[in-house]
C-alpha cells in the first residue's frame, strides 16, 4: 500500500470517530481547547491501537490463509464500508453526552476502532509496514476527531452522516481496489 492508499484508508477509518467527535462538539455549551484534545487523543489513540492488535493477530494465520488473503481483505473492508454507510443512512436521533470522563469516552473510542481492528488484520496479508501505517492512521484520527469536536459545536449534527457514508465508500472502494490488483495485476 501506498502512503496516499493508507491516507485515504485513515481518513475512511476515522469517519466514525469524526462523526461521533461532531455529537460531541454540538453537546458542548463552551468549547475549550482541551476538548478537542480530549476526544483527538482517545479517539486517535484507539485507532492507532486496533489495527496493531488485528495485525498481531492476523500474523498469526497469514501462513494458513495467504492464498485467499485478497478476498478477506475486499470481505472486511467491505463489511465495515456497508456498516458505515447504513449507519450513516439511519434516522434514529441519538442522545447527546457533553462528558469527556473515561466513563464515556473509553466505550465510544472502543467503538469507534473496532473497524480499524477488523483493517489490522488485513494489514497481516499484504505489504504494510505496521508502525507508518497505525502512526498515520493514530495522527489523521486525531486531527479530524479534534477538527470533528470544534465543527460540531459550531455547525451542529448536519455533516455527520455525510462524513459516515463517505467513510463507508471509501473503505469499499479499497477492498475493491485490493481485490482487482490481485485478481488481475498479481496473477
Amino acid at each position: 500500500m501506498s502512503i496516499i492508499e493508507l491516507f485515504i484508508l485513515a481518513v475512511g477509518l476515522s469517519m466514525d470517530a469524526f462523526a461521533v467527535s461532531i455529537c460531541k462538539g454540538l453537546s458542548v455549551r463552551t468549547l475549550k481547547a482541551r476538548h478537542c484534545a480530549v476526544a483527538g487523543a482517545w479517539f486517535g489513540g484507539f485507532q492507532a491501537l486496533m489495527p496493531l492488535v488485528g495485525w498481531a493477530l492476523g500474523r498469526q494465520f497469514e501462513s494458513f490463509i495467504k492464498s485467499i488473503d485478497h478476498w478477506i481483505a475486499f470481505a472486511l473492508l467491505g463489511i465495515i464500508g456497508a456498516n458505515m454507510i447504513r449507519e450513516a443512512l439511519k434516522k434514529e436521533e441519538e442522545t447527546l453526552n457533553d462528558s469527556f470522563s473515561v466513563k464515556v469516552m473509553l466505550p465510544l473510542a472502543v467503538a469507534t476502532s473496532i473497524d480499524a481492528l477488523a483493517v489490522g488484520v488485513t494489514f497481516a496479508f499484504l505489504s504494510v509496514s505496521i508502525v507508518p501505517a497505525i502512526l498515520l492512521i493514530g495522527v489523521t484520527t486525531f486531527a479530524l476527531s479534534a477538527a470533528g469536536v470544534k465543527i460540531g459545536n459550531v455547525f451542529g449534527a448536519k455533516y455527520k452522516s455525510k462524513a459516515e457514508f463517505a467513510g463507508g465508500v471509501i473503505l469499499i472502494l479499497l477492498g475493491v481496489k485490493i481485490l482487482i490488483e490481485h485478481l488481475f495485476f498479481n496473477a
